[in-house]
């Protein structure tokens, strides 16, 4: 949603995923490619469920992908938004930016998706497809007014609070949420508004995040 490019410093140590995880990963990349068509012509789950009603006939890459959905959620999704954050700092990096690359920041922006975007994203969409259910034009309404009035706020503080303490420096957490949050919020509403409609109307619940990653 929002991209601070600063000196990080090195991440803590992350124990070695297994095999089996190593081969969800791959899945992963391949389903990003794919996730817009995959994701809206995919079969809606209820919303409370924390597995698929069921899986998408979608050739081997989707049906691992929803497999991997409906044994392991949150680590999914955490490894969703990590490869999505980390495709998305690649891609800005070599062909808008065209610098020298910077492996430390692409460390760092994959960390925040596989540590926090995924996991609190998992969350937040299953209690909002909880409380607010069906795909209505008035339900689609408010829960897209409800993410990008009281979500996009809470993910851009903790968007910053991440990349600050990443950095060494947790002492400016607070002057640069004053100073870039609500900048960052109104930007990001032209993006996120459309997008965001087509996800509530469209996407089923268990595939949210995967669609999310394929805009930002």
């Amino acid at each position: 949603r929002a991209c601070l490019h600063s000196e990080p410093y090195r991440p803590p140590y992350s124990p070695p995923i297994t095999s089996c995880a190593t081969r969800m990963m791959r899945a992963l990349f391949v389903a990003l490619l794919l996730a817009p068509a995959a994701a809206i012509t995919a079969p809606k789950s209820k919303v409370k469920a924390v597995k698929a009603v069921e899986v998408p006939k979608g050739g081997a890459v989707l049906d691992s992908y929803q497999k991997a959905l409906d044994d392991k959620p949150i680590f999914t999704k955490a490894c969703t938004s990590g490869i999505g954050f980390a495709v998305s700092d690649v891609l800005t990096q070599l062909f808008i930016e065209k610098m020298d690359f910077d492996l430390k920041r692409l460390v760092k922006m994959a960390s925040f998706g596989f540590l926090l975007h995924g996991t609190t994203g998992h969350f937040f969409y299953n209690f909002l497809d909880g409380k607010l259910k069906g795909t209505d034009p008035l339900t689609v309404a408010a829960k897209v007014a409800i993410d990008q009035t009281c979500w996009a706020p809470v993910f851009m503080v903790m968007f910053f609070s991440y990349m600050m303490v990443f950095e060494g420096t947790p002492d400016l957490i607070e002057a640069k949420i004053r100073q870039d949050v609500f900048t960052a919020v109104k930007g990001s509403w032209m993006t996120w508004i459309p997008a965001h409609t087509i996800n509530f109307a469209f996407v089923p619940s268990d595939m949210r995040l995967l669609y999310i990653n394929t805009i930002q």
